[in-house]
């Protein structure tokens, strides 16, 4: 008899260990885009999905890319007023792709000029911007780490920290990007 309870706990914890490692329950990443961009993408095929969050604290860079075989998507996305046409605007093209501008220091009575660079800050293991050069699009930049009463993005650049959900569709392949970088 003992011997028969041993069995059924040793199977039902390698069933468990099964469930857990299979990740029955979870859900699917179109599920999750749906939920966080407000638009349905069930029919969308998985193109690549980078995700290294982890560890204690949850920070890391995610971006997923779906196709998609017909223009329901952005129908969608054309009837939804967060959704915004390109060109991106300063902020959303800085964090995508990044920014060079001229700037001027004094320095005694000398004015030094260097070019001054930011981000790109969706980037993947060498640094490298995360979304190709889109030319006719939409997008969707979600500012998870806004304050009551303040405007959402308007001092993302500014801060110690980055807590931000993007949606970008490339209206030329039909290409769904989801970026959410966490810092």
């Amino acid at each position: 008899m003992m011997k028969q309870i041993r069995l059924a706990a040793y199977a039902a914890a390698v069933f468990a260990v099964f469930f857990l490692m299979t990740g029955c329950g979870g859900k699917k990443p179109q599920d999750v885009i749906s939920e966080e961009l407000g638009i349905n993408v069930s029919g969308g095929r998985e193109v690549s999905n980078l995700d290294s969050h982890g560890g204690f604290h949850g920070d890391g860079t995610t971006c997923i890319v779906l196709q998609f075989s017909d223009e329901r998507v952005l129908e969608q996305i054309k009837e939804d007023e967060q959704w915004k046409a390109f060109p991106l605007d300063e902020v959303t093209g800085t964090l995508v792709y990044g920014t060079e501008r001229k700037a001027e220091n004094e320095t005694g009575n000398e004015k030094e000029n260097r070019i001054e660079s930011i981000g790109p800050f969706l980037t993947d293991g060498e640094g490298e911007a995360l979304i190709p050069e889109i030319e006719d699009g939409y997008y969707r930049l979600i500012d998870r780490q806004v304050k009551p009463g303040e405007a959402a993005g308007a001092d993302i650049l500014h801060r110690s920290s980055f807590n931000f959900t993007l949606g970008i569709y490339d209206a030329g392949t039909d290409r769904l990007y989801f970026c959410k970088l966490d810092t």
